[in-house]
């Protein structure tokens, strides 16, 4: 840990300068690239690499898989899908090339793309590469050493929902991503899609969510305004200025954004919002510090985004059923690959308990 200047009493550092960049670790075992044609391929197209190419993995995602490649001084990032079995139409390597390419022309917040390939003959699957964006990455818990308060947490999390409320004021036209997606009928889309997912990956381990799923389709909400959504807005999605955890220099994986209904992206984030006072079962799964001393809870997270949008919120409920159901599938498709030998990861052997869990989630919402 770098040096650091004192602090005065419940009073935060002016300067930081802490060294826990989002770490890496060493390839996974089965998710290993073939080093030798990556650099080759890559010194082709990329003028400056010089020195040996290392090859690190970012160990944090459970989807895709991230590499951090190394020549000398300069940081790449290369992106691929995972192995193994794969929802049709998921992992489109090209479609989030594209909206990083998009999206950094009106909203910087994102790494900058390099190139994609399509070639498979390299790494045995599609790939795209962005320069590397240093900053911190966090957790399930703040960082002791920012010695936040309160007041520190509460504007941090005012931050955090100031960065999706950009992205969704982008004009997605203006950065030619009108092709993006299919705003008309994005509710029953994603509705009925999330519906069938869950049946197609289900396990015989994992619950029917019958119930959930006919709530769902019962309260398709009629069109709304429609914009980028990132899809998977959560705090250890992004990356924070080594130098001022406050600004967050950086929003991560955008494989499922889309043209769509921004309450919906809303959502989504605040089916990981476990807060303090939830029941030891979500604490349990909590993977971000939503619930320190100081955080908004998510009736004072949506009501932020309403005011400061001037966007009206009759009832949240649907939009966090929404939300957390969405998330029980995301995990279901996780554990149907690990569940049938396709990763070797032990990370996804106990999504079923997170899939059972909230499961009773949504029923303890529509309830």
């Amino acid at each position: 840990m770098a040096e650091r200047h004192a602090a005065n009493a419940g009073a935060f550092h002016d300067e930081l300068s802490m060294d826990f960049t989002n770490p890496t670790i060493t390839v996974r075992e089965g998710e290993e690239i073939d080093a030798t044609r990556v650099d080759a391929f890559l010194r082709e197209r990329i003028p400056g690499l010089e020195g040996e190419m290392k090859v690190l993995q970012f160990p944090n995602g459970a989807s895709n898989l991230t590499y951090l490649l190394v020549f000398g001084d300069r940081e790449l990032v290369l992106r691929r899908p995972p192995h193994g079995t794969k929802a049709k139409s998921a992992h489109d390597m090209s479609r989030e090339y594209r909206v990083l390419s998009g999206v950094k022309k009106a909203y910087p917040h994102v790494p900058e793309v390099l190139l994609y390939t399509d070639d498979e003959s390299i790494i045995g699957s599609e790939f795209y590469i962005t320069k590397r964006v240093l900053g911190n990455l966090v957790l399930r818990e703040f960082p002791p050493e920012w010695g936040f308060s309160p007041d520190h947490c509460r504007k941090f999390c005012l931050r955090f929902l100031d960065r999706l409320i950009e992205l969704h004021q982008v004009d997605y036209r203006a950065v030619e991503l009108e092709n993006l997606g299919k705003p008309q009928g994005y509710a029953a889309r994603q509705i009925l899609g999330w519906n069938k997912r869950y049946v197609n990956a289900r396990t015989d381990d994992a619950p029917d969510c019958e119930e959930v799923r006919t709530w769902l389709e019962e309260r398709i909400p009629s069109e709304s305004r429609a914009c980028i959504i990132h899809g998977d807005f959560r705090i250890d999605n992004l990356l924070v200025d080594p130098h001022d955890p406050f600004n967050i220099v950086a929003v991560l994986d955008w494989e499922m954004a889309t043209l769509g209904d921004p309450l919906m992206d809303l959502g989504n984030s605040m089916a990981y919002w476990i807060q303090a006072d939830d029941g030891p079962g979500l604490l349990s799964l909590r993977k971000q510090p939503s619930n320190a001393a100081g955080m908004l809870t998510r009736d004072e997270m949506v009501a932020y985004y309403a005011e400061r949008t001037g966007t009206e919120v009759e009832d949240f409920d649907f939009y966090l059923v929404y939300g957390v159901f969405r998330l029980v599938v995301i995990l279901q498709q996780i554990y149907y690959r690990y569940y049938h030998g396709q990763t070797k990861d032990e990370r996804f052997a106990v999504m079923i308990h997170s899939v059972r869990e909230l499961e009773k989630r949504c029923l303890a919402i529509i309830g």
